[in-house]
């Protein structure tokens, strides 16, 4: 059911303005509470929203602020697809961000993710997907070997994709008013299809470890 989110409220950005650099514990305690209900609770309920439209994507965390000051200035969430696959939101001063990841594999994972690679028919949609996330302004980074993994041709056709260890499509929102109304959902929700095809992919050839 619509209608929980209704954007961060615009008093969000004055309290992240109010926490950047290296703010005191004290302005950190003075802005809490503020920072609890203008920047957090609000990604608490953007994430409902996205949820209520997709059952994979209910598995999700907003994360506490933490020790370090950068968590303070920047509300993080994950939505949880597979093992060590995610979409992670944020946002900050500079907008909402998201990206679409395969990271912090678990033992056996990238052993998986290269013999998919490898594959003939596995790799080669693969490749298409990523180029595809590519053109629609997304950056592709990740974990990345200086060489090609031992036991692969060093001439193979999808050697840069051997090379990763983790593979991360990202790309800003924006910072525009949009992050104020409710179309901020419609807009994590174009850009969690954007992704889809990748993240897919992924949990299907390397959700669990070998």
């Amino acid at each position: 059911m619509r209608g929980q989110f209704t954007g961060w409220p615009e008093q969000a950005m004055d309290v992240l303005w109010q926490l950047q650099g290296e703010p005191t514990h004290a302005t950190r305690e003075r802005y809490r509470a503020d920072r609890e209900r203008l920047v957090r609770q609000p990604m608490i309920a953007l994430l409902n929203e996205v949820a209520d439209t997709d059952p994979r994507y209910e598995d999700f965390s907003v994360w506490h602020y933490r020790t370090d000051s950068w968590w303070w200035q920047h509300q993080g969430a994950v939505i949880r697809l597979g093992r060590k696959i995610e979409i992670g939101l944020r946002f900050s001063l500079d907008g909402l961000r998201i990206q679409g990841a395969w990271w912090y594999p678990d033992p056996g994972q990238v052993d998986m993710f290269r013999k998919a690679v490898a594959s003939e028919g596995s790799g080669r949609e693969l490749s298409a997907i990523v180029e595809d996330v590519r053109k629609k302004g997304y950056d592709i980074s990740g974990d990345v070997m200086k060489r090609p993994p031992r036991g692969y041709p060093t001439d193979h056709s999808r050697t840069n994709l051997l090379r990763h260890r983790s593979l991360i499509a990202a790309r800003p929102l924006g910072c525009d008013e949009w992050l104020h109304t409710p179309e901020a959902v419609d807009r994590v929700l174009s850009a969690a299809a954007d992704l889809d095809a990748l993240l897919m992919w992924l949990v299907l050839h390397v959700k669990r470890a070998a």
